[in-house]
């Protein structure tokens, strides 16, 4: 009796179950010899020889960005990350211990030849055929050891001739495998497509440095600036590289906790219920790419060389010193003014009242009116009052913070 997707497709029937562009696949893998029974992928090189492949490969200036955005080599991690030519041949593979050994006994391997001829239907093999992403569950893969996995798989496409030049995969067991599991490899892709539009134009930078101008990779990042509107990296020669919000968003959440912090974590602290690990990843690569090794992974946080060295930290530290003189002329603005991320609004307020507290502590008569008059503390009432106990109700200063705030209360509806 013909009980399997299999059966029928031998007998020349079409399953109902699965896609005519499967079937059709099925039968092209059945007619160049693929047994769906024992079949293993032919090798197209040792695996010793595609070390020296990848070597002189387009894709290998993409794999250590894709590494960090999809793989997982923890001592849990269930699914397999692989770079594979146009061709369908395994280039690289990342995974855990475990997911590696699992693949080895399907020989999922660099050096196979993961196309419709090599090892029957697949994911990989789809995209060979087809130039488009394509998602394989289970029994839809030709042979039977496959059945237990689910693979998705992308192209990847030069930025100037549009020709496919990779294919990114994703594969694990079946309950690996989630809605978002497309999603997240497209983005691995559009990433890689960006770093390689960005590397052509690679010999135009070089050539404007021979002018004058500098990469800040030039220079070594020693600060960060996280105060006002306009962040941005200081090297060792003094260059200012500028950071996106979300960028400084981010840095400003790894000053704040020494620990560290999971994709996962800065995805909801940053975007909430909305937040994705996976456009997290993104960002930080795009971090790394000013920061260079001062930014760890494993958790997200800052290496000790750049750890304490952005102006707020300054601000804090010259705070707990009790050097309120010095904290008062550093803290020129509030943190991030244009952010509007409710992770990033209690480490404004944080900041904003320790440096309040210390200037009412003082009792110094100049940095209270110093500090009034400031965008951080005119709305200061108690700082407000106690200049007034101390300078007069008459003190021009007290006069004109009041005044303000008594605005502000008729902004406000007060």
């Amino acid at each position: 009796m013909l009980r399997t997707a299999h059966d029928l497709t031998l007998a020349g029937a079409h399953p109902l179950a699965v896609t005519t562009q499967v079937w059709e696949s099925w039968q092209r893998s059945l007619a160049a010899g693929i047994n769906p029974d024992q079949h293993l992928p032919r090798h197209l090189h040792e695996v010793s020889d595609v070390v020296a492949l990848r070597r002189g490969h387009v894709l290998k200036i993409v794999m250590p960005a894709l590494s960090e955005l999809l793989a997982d080599e923890s001592s849990d991690g269930r699914h397999l990350l692989v770079l594979a030519e146009a061709n369908g041949e395994v280039l690289w593979r990342v995974g855990s211990r475990t997911t590696l050994r699992q693949a080895d006994g399907l020989e999922f391997v660099e050096g196979a030849d993961w196309s419709e001829g090599g090892v029957g239907t697949n994911a990989i093999s789809e995209v060979v055929l087809s130039g488009r992403a394509s998602q394989l569950f289970s029994a839809e893969h030709l042979v039977r050891t496959h059945h237990t996995w689910a693979c998705t798989a992308s192209p990847i496409r030069d930025p100037d001739s549009g020709a496919v030049i990779g294919i990114l995969n994703v594969s694990g067991p079946l309950n690996t495998v989630t809605a978002d599991s497309l999603r997240m490899v497209k983005c691995g892709v559009r990433l890689a497509e960006e770093l390689l539009r960005a590397a052509r134009r690679e010999p135009a930078r070089k050539a404007g440095s021979a002018t004058g101008e500098r990469s800040f990779a030039d220079s070594s990042p020693v600060a960060i600036e996280l105060l006002g509107e306009r962040p941005a990296v200081l090297g060792a020669d003094g260059r200012r590289t500028p950071l996106s919000l979300r960028r400084a968003e981010i840095l400003a959440l790894l000053e704040s906790r020494d620990r560290g912090w999971s994709a996962d974590e800065l995805a909801y602290a940053v975007h909430g219920e909305t937040g994705s690990a996976a456009a997290i990843r993104i960002e930080m690569h795009r971090i790394r790419q000013v920061l260079g090794n001062a930014l760890e992974s494993a958790p997200y946080r800052l290496a000790p060389s750049l750890r304490g060295s952005t102006d707020v930290a300054r601000v804090l530290r010259l705070v707990r010193e009790g050097q309120v003189t010095a904290a008062l002329a550093a803290y020129t603005a509030p943190l991030l003014d244009r952010s509007t991320c409710p992770a990033v609004e209690p480490l404004r307020a944080e900041l904003t009242s320790a440096v309040g507290a210390s200037v009412r502590a003082s009792s110094n008569v100049a940095l209270l009116r110093r500090w009034c008059a400031t965008e951080m503390g005119c709305d200061d009432r108690e700082a407000v009052r106690h200049l007034g106990r101390l300078a007069g109700f008459d003190d021009a200063g007290y006069l004109a913070s009041s005044a303000r705030l008594s605005r502000i209360d008729q902004e406000l509806g007060c």
